[in-house]
């Protein structure tokens, strides 16, 4: 399951309720730059698109084989991951600092 709506979602939570976890979210060499991005302009950075495209897709296919949904219900899951993932992709990309 892609994490950075949960980075997101735990950064937005930290900086209601504890300023020094949501300094160390911020600042960690990982999660940081993804969350900052965020912020700063509802940036998404390309590999974590595929990423996203990936496990929805991955998703989907599981929910498929596995459940064996009535084709109703695996349209209505089609259409919200597909409404997921225009929004997903219709993110701009975040801008990488010129040296």
């Amino acid at each position: 399951m892609p994490t950075t709506s949960f980075l997101i979602l735990a950064a937005w939570c930290f900086a209601r309720s504890s300023r020094r976890a949501e300094a160390w979210l911020l600042n960690h060499k990982r999660f940081g730059p993804a969350i900052r991005a965020w912020r700063e302009s509802g940036a998404i950075a390309r590999r974590h698109k595929l990423y996203s495209l990936g496990g929805m897709t991955l998703g989907f296919a599981m929910f498929w084989f596995t459940a064996k949904p009535d084709w109703w219900l695996a349209l209505l899951v089609a259409a919200v991951l597909l409404a997921i993932a225009a929004f997903v992709v219709t993110r701009p990309e975040p801008v990488q600092p010129q040296s």
